[in-house]
């Protein structure tokens, strides 16, 4: 059995490695002349006029190629693109001609949505592996955000995260029929080789008045835009030196109050110090250090109605745990990880304090990647009226090595270790140690047609179930994607005793396939973008029960030249029950166990166009739910006074009937939101979330000063009450500092 898995893993690997070499020659016919920087050692002022003679002393980009609606001509409205550098900056300039001067910006806050909003992006990857990269923005109105790409770009959902924070600078100006803008990137922001001379790059930029998304290297309009497979070239004067000394000190101290007022304690006051250090090993490596970290600026979660058997997913949003993020919780897929950063200081939705953490990520060289975690976490008691809940001391630690294959290829090997030593005799139910190890091959081909993925994890735990002595899961796609059609094979098997205690595995015991077809049709009508049918399956089994799911879908989407989009959707489910299941999660009545249920249902769904003041999100679905019906409205209506006011009521409304015993339910979720950016630099951020099948009512609200390049003062108040009678079940009140320091 062992050795069958392991000749299905390497037959894979060896298809992969097949594909991986693939390279359609269409590739590098619309590749763009490289960008020649030359060094300056002229002052370069950052005011948004482009008029230092250093800009134009190399090479430049222009030929903007148009991405959306149509990918086969050259944008009409272009884009100019200039770059210099000095010892201590990479500097770039980009002219952005438009039809007019009436620009599109939602508000002043940092890491603005790019959907909707005039910007322009600059995608750069040192290390020339198109596999990661750092993206830095700016809109017309000086707005910026920075970002870092995983997996290639070509998943939207793991390869982007924009909470990255560093330090750089940017400006932009507005000018009649152009914008402008400059910016000024530290070498010790970025992370690349000692005397590398050429590097990856790619620019983005999106024109709201022509409707209109261009790019500098070609990019087919069914890729993504930040799909690092279509990539051109800038070439340095002369190879890079070191840095200087990279090391900053981001110190904080925190002050608040909570009063549990649901389990009658007192208040609690307290005041807290601690700090993150980050120190350039290498100019591609790099080392976090964090000392009694402090999250209570974190944004709260926007709450889920959660009609599903199986446990919601979460994002991270803790600034430690970010960059290089994808080395460590890359790995499987969405729901088979074996490394889920919100199980380390977070436990029911509850925070347990981290005493510090150590994490050493980065390039080793153009074609090794290794991460490095260790974290410490406190002890906690819970008590309740019924019972103490214990949570030993816990260290963490993840190691994680990834090698570059072909193209854009990797394979990349994890081991992820929980452990206490603390003494737990008194406590059978809890495991002294719990580790996974495990191996994933990523694949992408040079022109991006193919890409999937093969994983085999190993689970390794103190205690085993009888009936399975070897956990595991295995996971295998693969994906085919031209202009005109696109197809995914996908499959896993995760055994019954597969329960990786840092991971996010919210199913385990089945064996799934989901294969995956959909098509793109491009009508001559210049209002619409693209047809896109699409058709798919996902269907489980249980080695003893047999098929115990499916969900047959066929959906139909209209993408329109503004932004907004239609979708039509059908959809067949069928459900085994092994346990008695009540869907509401509310009252004391429940589905049998051993019954299963066949149910259809249909939507509509509408997004309207971004770059109006109103807009509206809506999706409305009727059908058959396990034994009864469920009509289901969700989405959102917002109104923005840019730049400074931005307004949102998101929803979500589900009636529910089934038979006797049950009674007609309505679940409701709402959740307002107030954003007022005063500047670029003030924020104040209110949202109230009133969700009946929690029985909770929160109320947030969070003031954000950025008084200095990413340091920042909050002032956070939370409120929380039971939402049948308002009464109160704790409120906080905290207020923290942060600074960035270069030593």
């Amino acid at each position: 059995m062992k050795f069958a898995k392991a000749l299905l893993f390497l037959c894979f690997s060896l298809l992969f490695s097949f594909v991986s070499r693939s390279q359609s020659p269409e590739f590098d016919k619309y590749r763009q002349n490289p960008i020649f920087l030359k060094k300056t050692n002229q002052t370069i002022v950052l005011d948004g006029n482009v008029d230092e003679p250093a800009w134009f002393e190399g090479q430049g980009a222009k030929n903007y190629w148009e991405y959306r609606p149509s990918d086969t001509m050259q944008t009409a409205y272009q884009t100019e693109l200039y770059m210099t550098f000095d010892e201590e900056f990479l500097y770039i300039a980009a002219i952005c001609h438009a039809p007019g001067n009436k620009f599109v910006t939602h508000s002043y806050r940092r890491d603005y949505q790019s959907s909707g909003n005039d910007h322009i992006a600059f995608v750069i990857d040192p290390f020339n592996d198109n596999t990661n990269a750092f993206l830095f923005g700016i809109t017309p109105y000086g707005v910026t955000r920075e970002g870092l790409i995983s997996g290639g770009g070509r998943n939207f959902q793991r390869g982007w995260d924009i909470s990255w924070d560093n330090k750089w600078n940017g400006v932009a100006k507005i000018h009649d029929k152009f914008w402008t803008a400059e910016l000024a990137i530290p070498f010790t922001t970025l992370r690349f080789s000692e005397g590398s001379s050429e590097w990856n790059f790619n620019s983005y930029r999106m024109d709201t008045q022509s409707s209109t998304q261009s790019s500098w290297t070609r990019i087919p309009t069914n890729q993504l835009p930040l799909n690092l497979g279509y990539m051109g070239k800038m070439i340095w004067e002369e190879p890079l030196k070191k840095p200087g000394a990279n090391m900053s000190l981001i110190p904080y101290v925190s002050a608040g109050g909570l009063k549990n007022h649901e389990e009658g304690t007192d208040q609690v006051n307290n005041l807290g110090f601690g700090a993150d250090v980050k120190i350039g090993v290498s100019s591609g490596l790099n080392l976090d250090l964090t000392v009694n970290p402090d999250f209570s600026q974190v944004e709260v979660d926007q709450q889920q109605t959660n009609l599903g058997r199986f446990e919601l997913f979460f994002p991270e949003r803790r600034q430690f745990f970010l960059e290089n993020a994808d080395l460590f919780s890359g790995f499987g897929d969405s729901r088979i990880n074996p490394f889920f950063s919100r199980r380390v200081g977070i436990k029911s939705g509850e925070s347990i304090p981290i005493y510090g953490g150590a994490r050493l990520s980065g390039k080793i060289n153009d074609n090794w990647r290794v991460g490095i975690l260790n974290m410490q976490t406190a002890g906690k008691d819970d008590f309740t009226d019924e019972e103490t809940i214990y949570e030993p001391s816990y260290n963490y630690m993840v190691a994680a090595l990834q090698r570059k294959l072909f193209a854009q290829s990797n394979i990349g090997v994890i081991f992820v270790n929980k452990q206490t030593f603390e003494n737990l005799e008194d406590y059978t139910d809890i495991s002294t140690f719990n580790r996974v190890l495990g191996i994933d091959y990523n694949l992408a081909s040079g022109d991006n047609r193919w890409t999937g993925k093969a994983f085999v994890h190993r689970e390794i735990k103190e205690q085993y179930e009888e009936h399975d002595k070897m956990p595991f899961a295995h996971g295998f796609n693969l994906g085919y994607r031209v202009r005109a059609f696109s197809a995914e094979w996908e499959h896993q098997w995760v055994s019954a005793d597969y329960r990786p205690e840092v991971g996010f595995v919210p199913r385990n015991d089945f064996y799934r396939i989901n294969p995956r077809a959909e098509w793109f049709f491009y009508p001559k009508n210049p209002k619409i973008v693209n047809l896109n049918p699409e058709f798919s399956a996902r269907v489980f089994w249980n080695p003893e029960v047999g098929k115990t799911d499916h969900e047959y879908q066929a959906s139909f989407s209209i993408q329109y030249t503004n932004e907004s989009r239609l979708n039509f959707s059908f959809s067949n489910e069928y459900t085994y029950l092994f346990e008695e299941f009540n869907p509401t999660r509310l009252g004391d009545v429940y589905l049998a166990a051993e019954t299963d249920y066949t149910y259809s249902s249909g939507s509509i769904s509408y997004n309207s166009d971004r770059r109006k003041p109103w807009q509206i999100q809506m999706r409305a679905e009727y059908g058959q739910f396990y034994n009864g019906t469920k009509l289901t409205l969700d989405g959102s209506l917002s109104f923005r006074k840019q730049p400074y006011i931005a307004i949102a009521m998101n929803y979500n409304y589900n009636h529910i009937e089934m038979p006797a015993p049950f009674l007609p339910t309505d679940l409701i979720l709402l959740g307002p939101r107030i954003d007022l950016t005063f500047t670029k630099n003030l924020f104040w951020t209110t949202f109230f979330q009133y969700n009946k099948q929690v029985d909770n009512i929160n109320l947030n609200t969070r003031l954000q000063w950025r008084f200095a390049p990413v340091s920042d003062f909050f002032l956070v108040y939370t409120d929380n009450y039971f939402a049948n009678d308002f009464l109160i079940r704790n409120r906080a009140l905290v207020a923290k500092l942060t600074y960035w320091l270069n030593i």
